[in-house]
């Protein structure tokens, strides 16, 4: 990329490090070099001796991952997630919003929370980790929903003789209601009277069988349509988990002529509603009380083709504001096999308690209308959630460090409110939400917040400027815990990071690193590697 065109496309992006007026030259083809037994311009053969590098040039200013706040956890759900990790071997980020979604998905229908007079709402999480497929979150998901799954498998086998029966029911009321009709059509034909038969068939419809609303929690890859009429017709709390979020977010159901409708769907299940609909096939519905959890994984360049397919509707609606996002650095390759915990104690502490919970008699009546139970804030947790609440709302003034993040900064206090309640149920609690849930909901959220900065400056930005700066991280990362100094341009092509496997995306970053003096192409026989600055892999990891 020239000069100008590199300050052209960075103008746009906040706290960039202009390219010195004299380029380093460009970066050589990767066929150029395979074809040729000569070593290429910019690059080096593996002599043993110290090639001179050109001076060495910033990328642009980012925001570095922090650590996840594993002790923020309240000791239960910490307990289960290090155990879990251990063992897995997945991002912590990841493992830890599989429990958090666990917990939702179990207690968002008891209760609801209450920030101030009128100020109140539910509970229920939405998360989004970014990561690539094989992080196993599907494994994650698979141990912290034991109980939900347990709890589902249990209501099924008690409702059968309920189902069964409302099935002969719903069986004898088709018959007499046909009986009726045909009794209709022949007297009709008679010219006699059918006023009597056309009332007689107005009562049955009143005394239609209502189906038995049996409990449903786990949904994977359903749409938003499909979400909304299971909610008002079935059971009135779930929770989506999937791994492959970009069939929920880019899917049929998300196409850019239903992406606002569905959108809105979305966000008002977050709310704790199903919106009023119409429908041209079948009954339609008013608003109706409902709670929803989300627990997606959606690759990187899917979610940036959802950006960039609904044309910043994700964000202007708030759609994306509701989610905790995580962007943690992959652990593949370094999952190396250990022997599972002997009887799994914190995951089965864990799942004991969700169990307790489940089996508690959900605030649901005959009609599937949700009335969970409202909670409050003890003093000295809400004194806390007024602190990060004002603390988060001076941030998003003009100027201030989440000014380009006004509409997750929003939600921010929202979110701290919803968690803090359920680590106070999770915990068996008694009474107003403490200090102390408070205090921990916090600095996760807060995590979050820097997580979403992070990634939404990235994303923000065009690949022209982000993929060099994420494939430099990848090789800093890899080069530092594989304590080598290059990598071998095969291995970018098979574990880089996503949406940077195509061999001209990673040309075209690469020739971006290499104008700054950050990485060179250097050749070991046939092998081609790409080679990181010296004075990068010398700053302590």
């Amino acid at each position: 990329m020239k000069q100008q065109e590199y300050e052209a496309m960075a103008s746009k992006v906040d706290n960039y490090v202009p390219l010195p007026q004299e380029p380093h030259g460009t970066w050589p083809e990767w066929e150029d070099a395979t074809n040729s037994g000569a070593a290429p311009a910019n690059s080096t053969r593996a002599t043993g001796r110290n090639d001179a590098w050109p001076e060495l040039q910033p990328l642009i200013a980012k925001t570095e991952a922090q650590e996840y706040p594993l002790d923020a956890l309240p000791p239960l759900i910490r307990g289960a997630v290090m155990e879990v990790c251990g063992f897995v071997k997945a991002p912590v980020p990841l493992v830890a919003m599989s429990a958090l979604a666990a917990l939702s998905v179990a207690i968002q229908a008891h209760v609801d929370v209450q920030r101030a007079i009128k100020l109140e709402g539910p509970c229920g999480l939405y998360l989004c980790g970014i990561a690539d497929s094989g992080e196993r979150k599907t494994s994650c998901d698979g141990y912290f929903t034991k109980a939900i799954h347990d709890y589902q498998a249990r209501q099924r086998e008690i409702f059968k003789p309920v189902i069964q029966a409302y099935e002969t029911d719903l069986d004898a009321w088709k018959a007499q209601r046909s009986g009726v009709q045909e009794k209709i059509k022949s007297t009709a034909k008679e010219g006699k009277p059918t006023k009597g038969l056309i009332d007689q068939l107005h009562e049955l419809d009143q005394d239609r069988p209502i189906a038995p609303r049996m409990p449903r929690l786990l949904y994977s890859d359903a749409t938003p349509e499909a979400l909304a009429l299971a909610l008002v017709t079935g059971w009135p709390s779930g929770g989506v988990f999937s791994n492959e979020g970009g069939i929920v977010l880019g899917g049929h159901g998300m196409n850019k002529d239903t992406a606002m409708r569905n959108m809105a769907r979305l966000n008002s299940f977050w709310d704790g509603k199903v919106p009023a609909t119409d429908r041209a096939t079948s009954e339609g519905y008013g608003d109706t009380a409902a709670r929803m959890t989300m627990s997606l994984q959606v690759q990187e360049p899917t979610l940036r083709a959802f950006f960039d397919n609904t044309k910043g509707l994700a964000r202007g609606t708030g759609f994306l504001a509701r989610f905790l996002v995580a962007w943690p650095e992959s652990t593949m390759g370094t999952r190396m096999f250990s022997e599972p915990p002997d009887g799994w104690p914190a995951l089965a502490a864990f799942n004991n308690r969700l169990t307790a919970i489940l089996d508690r008699q959900a605030p649901v009546d005959e009609d599937g209308i949700l009335t969970p139970a409202m909670l409050t804030l003890a003093p000295a947790a809400k004194d806390a959630w007024v602190t990060f609440h004002d603390a988060i709302e001076t941030e998003l003034r003009t100027g201030g460090e989440l000014y380009d993040l006004r509409d997750v900064g929003s939600k921010a206090a929202d979110n701290v409110v919803r968690m803090a309640a359920l680590f106070h149920v999770f915990a068996g609690s008694i009474g107003p939400v403490d200090f102390d849930c408070v205090e921990s909901a916090a600095q996760v959220n807060t995590w979050h917040l820097l997580e979403a900065k992070r990634f939404l400056g990235e994303l923000a930005m065009p690949p022209e400027l982000a993929n060099p700066m994420r494939l430099e991280t990848w090789l800093l990362d890899y080069c530092k815990r594989e304590q080598v100094d290059k990598v071998a341009t095969r291995e970018v092509q098979r574990n880089g990071p996503g949406g940077l496997r195509d061999k001209a995306i990673i040309i075209e970053a690469v020739n971006e690193l290499a104008e700054l003096g950050q990485a060179r192409l250097v050749t070991e026989g046939k092998k081609k590697l790409i080679q990181l600055h010296p004075d990068l892999l010398e700053v302590a990891p």
